[in-house]
C-alpha cells in the first residue's frame, strides 16, 4: 500500500517537473507568460482606441460639414481632403513638396546634432569658454527665433533661410541639453582616470561620450519636433517650396483642403521622422549596452 502511495505520490510529482521545465523552456514560467500576454492585450486595447478616436473625431468633422454645423469652407472636411490629395499626388505636387519638407528637416538635424556636440564639449573641456559664453545661450535660448527670419532672407537667400531657421531653433536646445548631461555624468570616473594619467581627449573618448548615448537620443527625439517647427517657420517667410509654403499657398487663395491635407502630410512626416529616430536610438542604446 505504502508503494503505491509512494508511486502515485512520485508520478505527478515527475509530471509536474517535466511542464515545469517545458513551460520554462526560454527562461520564461508559466505565471511570466500570462503577464506578456495581459501586456499585449492591454497594448493592443490601447492602440485600437487611440484608432476609434481618431475615426470618431473624423466621423464628426464629416458629419458637421454635411449637416452646415461648422463652414465646409473654412474648415473643409475629410472627404475634400482625400480628394485634394489624390489630384496632388496624380499631378506629383504633393510628394515633391513633402521631399523638400523631409530633406530640410534631416539636414537641420544632423547639423544641430553635429554642431552643438562639438560646442558642449568645448564648454566641458574649458570652464573659462563655458562660463563666458553661458549668458549667451540663455539669452539666444530665450529669444524668439521667428525674428531671425527676415535676417536669413537677407543673409542667406530664400532657400538656405529655411535651412537657417530650422537650425537656429533647435541648436541651442541641443547644446543646453548635451552639456548639461556632460556635467550629470559621475565625476568619480573622470578624477579616476585622471589620477591614473588619463588625457583630456581619452577621458572625452572613454568616459563621457559612452556614457552620454542615452542624453544624445534624449536630444535627437527632442530635435525632431524642433527642427521641424523651424523648417515650417523658414517655409512660412521664404520658401517657394515644402509642406509650409502649400499651407500659406492655401490659405492665401482660400483652398482649405489643399491647407489641411498638407498639415496631414506634416502630421505623417513628423510621426516617421520620430520613428526612425526612435529606432536609430534603440540600436545605439542596445549596440553601448544601455538596455
Amino acid at each position: 500500500m505504502s508503494v503505491q502511495l509512494t508511486d502515485h505520490n512520485v508520478e505527478p510529482s515527475h509530471a509536474h517537473t517535466r511542464e515545469t521545465a517545458s513551460a520554462e523552456q526560454g527562461g520564461m514560467t508559466p505565471q511570466y507568460r500570462v503577464y506578456l500576454k495581459k501586456q499585449k492585450r492591454k497594448i493592443f486595447v490601447i492602440r485600437l482606441s487611440q484608432i476609434l478616436v481618431l475615426l470618431l473625431f473624423l466621423a464628426i468633422w464629416e458629419l458637421a460639414a454635411a449637416l452646415n454645423w461648422v463652414n465646409a469652407m473654412l474648415t473643409s472636411r475629410p472627404s475634400s481632403i482625400v480628394t485634394s490629395f489624390v489630384q496632388q499626388l496624380t499631378e506629383g505636387n504633393i510628394l515633391y513638396h513633402t521631399y523638400v519638407s523631409a530633406k530640410e528637416t534631416v539636414v537641420g538635424i544632423v547639423i544641430s546634432m553635429v554642431v552643438g556636440t562639438l560646442v558642449a564639449i568645448l564648454f566641458w573641456w574649458s570652464s573659462y569658454v563655458s562660463k563666458v559664453l553661458d549668458p549667451y545661450m540663455v539669452v539666444l535660448n530665450a529669444l524668439p527665433k521667428v525674428a531671425l527670419g527676415p535676417i536669413f532672407y537677407i543673409w542667406l537667400g530664400d532657400r538656405l533661410s529655411v535651412y537657417g531657421m530650422a537650425i537656429a531653433i533647435s541648436i541651442i536646445v541641443t547644446i543646453i541639453m548635451i552639456d548639461t548631461g556632460f556635467k550629470e555624468i559621475s565625476k568619480t570616473k573622470l578624477k579616476l582616470m585622471e589620477s591614473f594619467g588619463a588625457t583630456r581627449w581619452q577621458m572625452l573618448k572613454m568616459v563621457l561620450l559612452p556614457a552620454s548615448i542615452p542624453n544624445f537620443v534624449a536630444t535627437l527625439k527632442v530635435n525632431v519636433g524642433l527642427t521641424l517647427v523651424g523648417v515650417i517657420m523658414g517655409e512660412f517667410l521664404s520658401s517657394k517650396a515644402g509642406l509650409g509654403f502649400l499651407i500659406i499657398y492655401g490659405g492665401q487663395v482660400f483652398q482649405m483642403s489643399l491647407v489641411m491635407t498638407s498639415i496631414a502630410l506634416l502630421a505623417i512626416l513628423s510621426i516617421l521622422l520620430y520613428g526612425v529616430v526612435t529606432l536609430f536610438g534603440s540600436m545605439l542604446l542596445k549596440k553601448y549596452h544601455f538596455e
